[in-house]
């Protein structure tokens, strides 16, 4: 690592350069040939289904995450503003003012209604309280931001939703640790026991744990440093756990009913990975339940719930299987879907020899390739909502749940702002996106003046109630 100020000089380029060490290693690393049929020979692919169905209203979840340094005393601390925004898009509205162009802006702006969940949670050397750590501050303040946050003021809290997803979390044979094992636990060989709500270790000491402790994110926690990754692992179980929140205060309400005209898309894969990834299977498992109960309601329509992964390297691939041999685009023909399976993956994406298939632990949706109606190239995800639709060793259109639905809407939501975009993660997106430079100076702004003012925690200043889903108390 150089001094600040030092700059690297050419010395080294030169060395490696030369390197016949270096040149060995190169001259053995496989490099695929690209032919005219090489991306494309095992990939199955259909035109998009007929569909008139649209959705009269959408549902777009979308999170943002800045750390910030602030001034505390100790070197390194840092905090972490989050946000998970959700928009929901009047499409029915929308539609109408299409057919009535020129709009007035005023009018176009009032088809989104958002809200958000926002928050502040300590990193690397920010110490609450009596807390005994950093990690052990992160965990209670994550634990009581579960707690507060609610969509509807007489239902359940997201920390209850959360606590119905845990029982369904597998039992592995690597032991949890012991939040404190750190921190002086005279017996971390224990490990973590789950319950539910604040309760107390087993150990003589005593000590609080709570049942968002079982996502493991404090694992991650760096304690001399950032903590960029770890935050995006708080930021990444928001968004998903909120969909399901979202859903079951359908459900609690009776509004599942609402589902036949409604569709959600979350701006990400239908995934959790990290220390958390044990929630992709619980939230399948939730998902499927749902889901029945969501067909009770509609005389059996599933529920449309969309993952969009905007890059990557599953988006990087499509582009390819777009490009012509001269480079030019639109190889892949308009209004045509692509359905991956594991093979494929293996063979073009990802490459593997494993027999286990692609995300079998950390996905609860799998993924598609669609070319819009005006040449959009979309990844998206929809989840699996049935026995066999995660069966990766095929690709069939009946694994994927509504994917005519699916495609009608994207083909609808298409935005020519930005390449390759939908409207309603357009708007989630400027409802939660923190601007990079500007945004960290006012937020550190803030962390300073805040912490600078108060020996104590701030007092929430709402009640945690959530706008979305009810526009004025109806849904359905």
């Amino acid at each position: 690592m150089p001094y600040e100020g030092e700059f690297a000089s050419y010395k080294s380029l030169s060395r490696l350069a030369s390197s016949e060490r270096v040149k060995e290693l190169l001259g053995s690393y496989n490099v695929r040939e690209r032919t005219s049929t090489n991306n494309s020979a095992a990939l199955v692919t259909l035109p998009a289904p007929d569909s008139s169905w649209l959705p009269d209203i959408v549902l777009a979840v979308d999170g943002s995450h800045a750390e910030v340094k602030v001034e505390n005393g100790f070197p390194g601390a840092e905090a972490s503003y989050i946000t998970v925004s959700s928009v929901l898009l009047d499409v029915a509205k929308m539609r109408q003012l299409d057919d009535a162009r020129p709009v007035d802006p005023r009018e176009f702006r009032k088809i989104e209604d958002a809200d958000s969940i926002d928050c502040a949670l300590p990193g690397c050397n920010v110490v609450c309280g009596d807390e005994s750590s950093a990690a052990a501050s992160l965990r209670r303040k994550l634990f009581d931001e579960f707690l507060f946050r609610r969509m509807d003021s007489q239902g359940e809290t997201l920390l209850e939703t959360y606590e119905a997803l845990l029982t369904f979390k597998p039992n592995t044979e690597r032991p949890e640790l012991c939040p404190y094992a750190d921190d002086g636990c005279p017996t971390p060989e224990s490990g973590y026991y789950r319950a539910t709500g604040q309760y107390t270790c087993h150990c003589p000491l005593s000590l609080a744990l709570y049942s968002t402790d079982a996502l493991r994110i404090h694992e991650g926690m760096n304690p001399a440093g950032t903590n960029g990754a770890l935050f995006a692992e708080i930021m990444q179980v928001w968004e998903r756990v909120w969909v399901i929140h979202f859903l079951r205060t359908l459900e609690r309400k009776g509004w599942l009913s609402s589902l036949r005209r409604i569709a959600i898309i979350l701006d990400g894969p239908l995934a959790v990975f990290g220390h958390p990834a044990w929630l992709s299977s619980a939230i399948k498992t939730e998902l499927r339940r749902l889901n029945e109960a969501t067909r009770a309601a509609t005389g059996g329509q599933d529920i449309l719930l969309l993952g969009i992964e905007k890059g990557g390297i599953f988006a990087d691939h499509f582009l390819d299987l777009d490009r012509n041999p001269d480079g030019s685009p639109d190889r892949f023909p308009i209004q045509t879907v692509a359905l991956l399976d594991d093979p494929y993956i293996k063979e073009n994406i990802i490459f593997s020899k494993s027999e286990r298939p692609y995300g079998r632990q950390t996905y609860f949706g799998r993924k598609f390739f669609y070319k819009t109606r005006t040449g959009a190239l979309i990844v998206g995800l929809l989840p699996h909502l049935r026995e066999g639709d995660d069966d990766l060793m095929r690709a069939e259109a009946e694994q994927y749940p509504r994917l005519a639905d699916a495609l009608s809407l994207l083909d609808e939501l298409v935005c020519v702002r930005y390449p390759n975009s939908l409207s309603a993660l357009v708007a989630a997106h400027a409802e939660a996106a923190i601007p990079l430079h500007l945004g960290n100076d006012i937020l550190g702004q803030l962390a300073r003046r805040l912490m600078g003012s108060s020996s104590g925690s701030a007092a929430p200043q709402s009640n945690g109630t959530t706008r979305i889903g009810t526009r004025g108390g109806q849904t359905s």
